[in-house]
């Protein structure tokens, strides 16, 4: 049983390897491999969607006639489908990194590789361009370096921000958010009391009623007329001219207030007693001069 597991083997004094004949390979010959879908892809037989990832027993070979820079040689493969059996082949692009479907299948889109393929060709525009030109080249160049400043300004700028932000405690400001909330709060009192002021004094009507100076006048000499003889000459003496009379004019307001209508006897003597005031004040005046 020991002599199974022996790892060396007995070679003859008389031994010769290049004696051993070679064995010819074909030459392109065939290997068997277990390999992953690098893509989502859709039988053309019948149909079926065999995704990314999916493990088949492929066989490999070399593309004969094709290689990428003259050193990296492309491989195909095939295998069948999982459904139909219907073969299907595919091999390498090492240009883009990639895998290409030559037949019995349609590869899926992927929007992401159509964004891939547009930037790719751009560059490759751009190199062509710069090839030949060394003006558009240095041009290509100072703008690239300008754009690479301005994001540098910018990451500068988002850097200060958060370095601002991070030195704002969380008491700091939960004090500012409780002193906005009290001017708010106060701004918003004081528009109240004075749309309540507008409507305690604006909002209610006033009856005004103005006498003229004859009447002013007439009212004056019938309170004068009342005193005696002595104090009614003086008074005649020292009595001035309408045209020279301190009072020219003066306003009585009468304000309407919300209550119960009165009875007509009531705004007589209201009016009465108006009239004896206006009476007893110009007497008052009349007496100090």
């Amino acid at each position: 049983m020991a002599e199974r597991k022996v790892l060396n083997k007995y070679y003859p004094p008389d031994f010769d390897p290049a004696k051993i004949p070679k064995r010819r390979k074909p030459k392109n010959q065939q290997m068997k491999v277990r390999n992953m879908l690098p893509m989502d892809i859709q039988c053309k037989k019948c149909g079926d969607f065999i995704g990314k990832g999916t493990k088949f027993n492929m066989r490999k070979e070399d593309v004969i006639g094709e290689t990428y820079l003259d050193e990296i040689q492309k491989y195909r493969f095939y295998f069948k489908c999982k459904k139909c059996s219907a073969e299907i082949t595919m091999k390498t692009d090492p240009q883009n990194s990639d895998y290409t479907v030559e037949s019995g299948a349609a590869r899926i889109s992927e929007p992401w590789r159509a964004k891939d393929e547009v930037c790719e060709e751009k560059r490759r525009k751009r190199d062509a361009e710069e090839r030949g030109d060394a003006m558009k080249s240095l041009e290509n160049r100072t703008l690239d370096s300008k754009r690479d400043m301005d994001i540098l300004s910018n990451l500068d700028e988002i850097k200060s921000m958060k370095s601002r932000h991070a030195r704002v405690s969380n008491d700091a400001m939960l004090v500012t958010l409780q002193r906005s909330v009290q001017v708010q709060q106060k701004e918003k009192l004081g528009e109240e009391d004075e749309a309540l002021i507008k409507s305690i004094f604006h909002g209610s009507k006033e009856n005004i009623r103005r006498i003229d100076d004859d009447k002013l006048d007439d009212t004056y000499d019938t309170v004068s007329s009342g005193f005696d003889g002595s104090r009614t000459s003086q008074a005649g003496s020292n009595k001035r001219k309408p045209t020279e009379s301190p009072f020219k004019s003066s306003v009585i307001k009468f304000v309407k207030k919300s209550s119960k209508p009165k009875t007509q006897t009531s705004e007589e003597n209201k009016k009465a007693s108006v009239t004896s005031n206006v009476s007893k004040s110009l007497r008052q005046q009349y007496d100090e001069e």
